[in-house]
C-alpha cells in the first residue's frame, strides 16, 4: 500500500491497514507484521495507537474494500461466499461478523448504490428526485439512517410520507429489481455492474431508524401521516424507535458508557429538554462533583432554541446507538432491537 494525501475525514491507506489489523486480532495481526519492514511496522503501529472512536461503518468499509482488492488480484475465487463467511467469522467472531457479512455479500454487486453512500444528502435527493417512489424507498433503505433522514428533508411532506411507508413495507428486493435499480444508478453516475443477490432492505426497523435521525417537526408530521393511513404500521414503527426519553430504561452501566463519549456542552443542551426523572438518572451515574457541576451548568444555561436541544439529543442518541452496535451497551425502551 502506498500512503497518499487524502481529504480531511478520509482514511489514509496506513489508517486502513491499522484498522484491518486491529479487526483481525492480536495473533493474526502479529503474524502479518512479521512480514513487514521496520519502517512499515512503525508507521502502522503509530496509526493503530492513534485510532480513536472509529465508526463501525468505516471498519466495515475497510474490510469490504480489502476483500474487493484481494479478489481483483487473485484468481483463487476469493469472492466465494462460503470462504468469506468462514474467514470473517474466524477474524471477528460470528456475532460481529453477521451484519458485515450481509453487507459484503449484498454490496459486492451493487456499485451504483454504493456510490450514493459517498455523496452528500442534497446530491442523493437530486439524483432520485424524479424516480418512482418505490425506487426512492429502496435507495433510502440502503443508506445509513442519519443520511436517509437528511435526504428525506429535501422532499415535500407527501413524498416523505409515501417513502417512509414504502420503506416500512419493504422486506426483500428480488435480483431482477435490484439489477434494474443498479442499472439506473450506473447510467446516472458512471460505470456498469451486475447484480445477482437478493437484498434484505427496508422494513419496520429501517423506517424506525430513519425516524430516529429525523428532525422533530418532520418526524411528527410523517408519523401522524402514517398513523392516519395505517395505524398498525405507525404503532410498529413507534415501538421500534428509540428516543431520548428511552434513556431512562438503559441500565446504569450503559448510561456511564454513554456519558464517557458525550461532551459536557452537548449533555447540558440535551438535558434542557429532558424531564426530571431522566436528569436525575444522569446525575446518579456521575461522580458527585461532576453531577454538581452539571446541575450548575443547567441552571446557568439561559433559554435555548428547541432545534438546538433536539440536535444535542440526536447526538447523544447517535452515540448510544453506536455503542449498542458495538455491543458495549444494550438499549431498552422502544424495543429490544439494536438501532
Amino acid at each position: 500500500m502506498s500512503d497518499q494525501d487524502t481529504p480531511e475525514g478520509e482514511l489514509t491507506n496506513i489508517d486502513k491497514a491499522a484498522i484491518l489489523l486491529i479487526s483481525l486480532g492480536e495473533s493474526d495481526a502479529a503474524e502479518i507484521l512479521k512480514h513487514l519492514g521496520p519502517k512499515q511496522v512503525q508507521r502502522i503501529g503509530q496509526a493503530m495507537a492513534a485510532l480513536d472512536n472509529i465508526p463501525q461503518s468505516k471498519v466495515e468499509s475497510v474490510i469490504t474494500d480489502f476483500l474487493g482488492m484481494l479478489g481483483d488480484q487473485t484468481g483463487i475465487g476469493i469472492n466465494n461466499d462460503v470462504y468469506i463467511r468462514a474467514m470473517l467469522n474466524e477474524a471477528l467472531g460470528e456475532e460481529k461478523a453477521k451484519t458485515l457479512l450481509d453487507r459484503i455479500l449484498i454490496s459486492k454487486n451493487t456499485s451504483g448504490l454504493d456510490q450514493l453512500r459517498w455523496m452528500e444528502p442534497r446530491q442523493i435527493a437530486e439524483i432520485i428526485h424524479y424516480e418512482h417512489p418505490q425506487i426512492q424507498a429502496v435507495i433510502i433503505s440502503y443508506l445509513e439512517p442519519d443520511v436517509a433522514a437528511a435526504v428525506l428533508a429535501y422532499f415535500d411532506e407527501k413524498v416523505r410520507l409515501d417513502i417512509v411507508m414504502r420503506v416500512a413495507s419493504l422486506d426483500s428486493i428480488q435480483p431482477v429489481a435490484l439489477q434494474e435499480l443498479n442499472d439506473i444508478l450506473e447510467r446516472q453516475l458512471t460505470g456498469g455492474s451486475s447484480t445477482n443477490t437478493v437484498s434484505n432492505l427496508g422494513g419496520i426497523e429501517a423506517a424506525a431508524s430513519i425516524m430516529n435521525f429525523t428532525d422533530g417537526n418532520i418526524e411528527n408530521e410523517v408519523m401522524d401521516g402514517i398513523k392516519e393511513a395505517d395505524e398498525l404500521m405507525a404503532n410498529k414503527i413507534a415501538d421500534m424507535m428509540f428516543v431520548f426519553e428511552n434513556l431512562i430504561d438503559v441500565e446504569d452501566r450503559g448510561i456511564q458508557a454513554i456519558l464517557r463519549e458525550v461532551s459536557t456542552d452537548v449533555l447540558v443542551l440535551a438535558l434542557k429538554g429532558a424531564d426530571t426523572a431522566l436528569q436525575e438518572k444522569i446525575f446518579r451515574n456521575m461522580s458527585k462533583r461532576a453531577a454538581e457541576l452539571l446541575r450548575d451548568d443547567l441552571e446557568a444555561k439561559g433559554p435555548v432554541r428547541v432545534s438546538e436541544v433536539e440536535e444535542a439529543q440526536r447526538d447523544v442518541l447517535s452515540t448510544a446507538r453506536r455503542l449498542a452496535d458495538e455491543g458495549e451497551i444494550i438499549l431498552g425502551g422502544g424495543g429490544d432491537e439494536m438501532i
